[in-house]
């Protein structure tokens, strides 16, 4: 039986259609992807993420255990609330998940992983604490909510406590404020600006409603990974598995190979992979012809198949269809795509394709 996020029942008082995803039953959209879609990126919608697993490091060993843990490095952060994304690999440098890790003391964090990847990511991280000061604590306590748009923190600050309300109007991007259990963190997965919510189960229901009532649009999974394509996010199992490094899926810059001394899990097999000088590339594609893009598909230069798609469909925001695709090294501007036995022309372009509202590419 899948899993329920303490909004389920409100889920379903809106006529959300339900799916499973990651172990969960999640709302799919609530009777339009697209204006659900469209309303992030014009106005604000609210997004269910309580599937997501917030896990809190703590002991002072927190530090120098996710200094080898992670392949971004957590030395960066220095001032309470910084976020930072990374990767955490295994030691042939596969993405075992993609993460946020907020820094809020020297011997406190809070990790967010994937819903589908938590079972593994907990045994994986709790497998490298051997002989470290450091304590897990995975919160299933804790609901969280994503509010995103250009009106999403307008919307959101009213709701929130007099005191909480003037620092969280002051957060700079991907910042959180801790204010006991609750973080109030200025990041999302849209390409839009707003804010990540995490709170107790038992007060989620009634925050849900006060955004309803305030005009912010309910959104589910659908719109959520159209948004992210658009903005040229990866998403864990698509883009990247245990089976790829992040030096080929667009997260290269996630890597802090500085300083060279810090030994973190996977490092060796990345600076090996980098040596070879024949890693694939990570690029964007905008279709050209009539048609959809889809994960799978095969891509090719002239004649030579040199790639695939990890990630397509319908981009609202540029009324075509646009894919995130893994191909050889030299590929140049131009590529071919097969859809249904037909080979069909694209542009190779840099992701992302929507931010903020706008179409950044193919105008």
């Amino acid at each position: 039986m899948e899993q329920r996020t303490a909004l389920y029942a409100e889920h379903l008082a809106l006529g959300a259609r339900m799916v499973p995803f990651g172990g969960w039953d999640m709302p799919l959209h609530y009777g339009s992807q697209l204006e659900e879609h469209r309303a992030v990126r014009r106005a604000a919608g609210v997004f269910d993420v309580s599937h997501m697993l917030a896990v809190d490091v703590r002991g002072a060993g927190a530090g120098p255990y996710l200094r080898r843990l992670l392949a971004n490095d957590v030395a960066r952060l220095r001032t309470p609330g910084k976020a930072l994304y990374s990767c955490m690999l295994n030691p042939a440098g596969g993405v075992i998940d993609d993460l946020i890790v907020y820094f809020l003391a020297d011997d406190a964090f809070r990790v967010v992983v994937n819903a589908g990847t938590a079972p593994k990511d907990l045994d994986w991280m709790t497998a490298q604490t051997g002989g470290v000061d450091v304590h897990l604590s995975p919160r299933r306590d804790l609901a969280m909510l994503a509010v995103q748009g250009p009106a999403a923190r307008a919307a959101v600050l009213p709701l929130l406590d007099g005191a909480l309300r003037d620092r969280a109007a002051a957060l700079a991007p991907f910042v959180a404020l801790a204010d006991g259990d609750r973080l109030v963190a200025r990041t999302g997965y849209t390409g839009e600006d707003g804010f990540e919510l995490t709170l107790p189960n038992d007060a989620v229901v009634s925050l849900w409603r006060a955004l309803l009532a305030a005009g912010v649009r309910p959104c589910g999974l659908g719109a959520r990974d159209t948004l992210r394509l658009e903005a040229g996010m990866s998403l864990y199992g698509q883009d990247m598995d245990e089976s790829v490094s992040p030096l080929e899926s667009g997260l290269a810059w996630t890597v802090a190979l500085d300083p060279p001394d810090r030994d973190f899990v996977g490092r060796a097999a990345l600076e090996s992979l980098r040596a070879r000088g024949d890693l694939r590339r990570f690029v964007g594609l905008l279709l050209e012809d009539k048609g959809v893009l889809r994960a799978h598909q095969k891509v090719f230069a002239g004649d030579r198949e040199i790639g695939e798609i990890t990630s397509g469909g319908y981009a609202p925001t540029l009324d075509r269809s646009i894919a995130l695709a893994r191909v050889a090294g030299g590929v140049g501007d131009r590529c071919t795509v097969e859809v249904r036995g037909r080979r069909l022309a694209a542009t190779v372009v840099k992701p992302p394709f929507a931010r903020h509202g706008q179409a950044l590419v193919g105008l």
